[in-house]
């Protein structure tokens, strides 16, 4: 009796260890429902279990850090490289997150060991066409934002917006920190009013009236369009254009969602799997048809509402690293209170 419980006892731990090997932890920060739907294809066609822990990042980031190495995280997924970057800042995340498909899949300037890019958009402008010109439009950049002839014309989030402090982090990195603190005063003497709301609130300002451009994530407008919004966000949305800048320079502001391997992930393995799915040409179709980001990879195309109101034809900037989001995070932020940036 006393072999039988041994015995019985041994195999329960090799069923339990196995269980364990054959899952992975992500703590996502990403807000879309049809995420799910992604993760449930994955274990059907690997049989390995994710386990989902929802959040917003900063809830997230807190809770891993008080874990330490107690934590199950394997994945911090989230939508904006800039946290990626400032998550492995805090000795949070772990190198290794590297496979063949990532390799081939991934532009270096979207990757690091630490985090690899999923899905990608650009922060752009939109305009109003009734007010805004083709020759106000011709050549336009984002350093051309503070330009004063924009006095009084202009929508954008708060400075504390992961997206906006991403972007000036971009522009420290390609004009330096004096310039950027230049521009970041300019920008906010060309605000029609003190910043508020979302990236959708931006669009549909300019289309009631309130302002003449915005700036936004491109993926926005698509969801407005899409009708999920309500009839009045899509009807706001179609009395706007969007407008690409630096396209005679680096190229238009490219940002990802990205995915993270934290230190001391216990399924190390499976992790890298689900990024290997992620970056599939089934998960990359669902996400463009889903969150109307841009594909990751080459091969895919871009959901029909982004092709036909977005366009594909624009340069990408291919060459500022969104490691640099991250490391210029801090520095962005400064430039953009010091100017009065709300």
């Amino acid at each position: 009796m006393k072999k039988v419980t041994i015995i019985s006892l041994f195999v329960s731990l090799i069923v339990s260890s196995f269980a364990f090997a054959n899952e992975v932890n992500i703590f996502n920060a990403r807000h879309y429902k049809a995420d799910n739907e992604l993760y449930s294809k994955f274990t059907n066609k690997t049989g390995i279990k994710v386990n989902l822990i929802n959040g917003k990042a900063g809830a997230l980031e807190k809770r891993m850090i008080e874990e330490g190495t107690d934590s199950s995280a394997d994945l911090y997924i989230t939508a904006d490289a800039g946290r990626c970057g400032a998550f492995k800042a805090k000795g949070m995340t772990q190198s290794g997150l590297v496979s063949p498909t990532i390799k081939s899949s991934v532009p270096k300037s979207f990757r690091t060991t630490h985090w690899v890019g999923v899905a990608k958009r650009a922060r752009i402008i939109y305009y109003s066409p009734e007010r805004v010109t083709g020759a106000e439009l011709s050549g336009l950049t984002y350093e051309g934002l503070a330009d004063p002839k924009w006095k009084g014309r202009l929508v954008i989030r708060k400075s504390s917006n992961i997206y906006n402090k991403s972007l000036v982090a971009s522009l420290i990195e390609n004009n330096g920190k004096k310039s950027a603190a230049e521009w970041s005063k300019g920008v906010v003497a060309n605000m029609a009013r003190t910043p508020k709301g979302n990236d959708r609130a931006q669009i549909m300002a300019v289309a009631a009236g309130e302002a003449d451009i915005a700036v936004a994530n491109t993926y926005y407008l698509a969801l407005m369009l899409s009708g999920n919004k309500g009839a009045e966000q899509q009807a706001a949305a179609k009395k706007v254009k969007a407008f690409f800048p630096n396209q005679n320079d680096r190229g238009t502001h490219m940002n990802i969602s990205c995915a993270a391997l934290v230190k001391g992930a216990p399924n190390k393995a499976n992790a890298i799997a689900l990024v290997d799915f992620l970056l599939s040409p089934e998960a990359q179709e669902h996400f463009t048809n889903n969150t109307f980001e841009f594909p990751m990879i080459a091969g895919v195309s871009p959901n029909p509402l982004v092709v036909n109101n977005l366009g594909l034809d624009f340069k990408q900037d291919l060459t500022t690293k969104v490691s640099s989001y991250g490391k210029n995070q801090a520095a962005a932020l400064e430039v953009m209170t010091a100017a009065g940036w709300k």
